[in-house]
């Protein structure tokens, strides 16, 4: 008998429907299933989701060698990089763990700065279900809220008032 070769198990970031299935194997495991990365551009006033950001590979984050302190980019342009979660409930999915971590890039001189330790900490607590967004700036809460209403008007009035709270400026 030929002996088959052995599957390679590894990570399934991006599914179809990542709130749909049978709630056996597996169910109330945390996964990278329902959670998204979210750019926002501070002096532009934007916000998109970036996959790339998974994995430290972001449009913004592309070419740039990060750097241990924000005094080494002075000239650099402000993002912050917001991990939220989906969390699906009998009432419907909502936005369960939001964290912003910030992040700066200088791309004149391929440059920037962020805490690799605090984006790797703030998406497990996203994954978690915290919501952890006061150290950002007033407008950047606002893109981050018109964004969320945006997306899903439903999904953000199922959200806790504590995000609603969190995000009103």
């Amino acid at each position: 008998m030929e002996e088959q070769p052995k599957k390679k198990v590894g990570f399934n970031i991006i599914k179809n429907d990542p709130t749909e299935g049978h709630g056996g194997y597996g169910t109330g495991v945390l996964t990278l299933d329902n959670i998204s990365p979210i750019i926002i551009d501070v002096d532009a006033g934007e916000a998109e989701v970036d996959i790339g950001a998974m994995h430290a590979r972001s449009v913004v984050e592309k070419g740039i060698k990060f750097l241990k302190t924000k005094e080494e980019v002075p000239n650099a342009k402000p993002y912050w990089l917001v991990w939220v979660t989906i969390e699906a409930t009998q009432n419907g999915p909502h936005y369960a763990g939001v964290t912003a971590c910030e992040m700066m890039v200088d791309r004149s001189i391929r440059r920037g700065y962020k805490s690799l330790p605090e984006h790797v900490n703030r998406m497990d607590k996203s994954l978690k279900r915290h919501i952890i967004v006061e150290e950002m700036d007033d407008k950047s809460k606002r893109v981050l809220a018109d964004f969320l209403k945006h997306h899903d008007a439903g999904m953000w009035e199922r959200s806790s008032a504590k995000l609603k709270e969190s995000l009103t400026v």
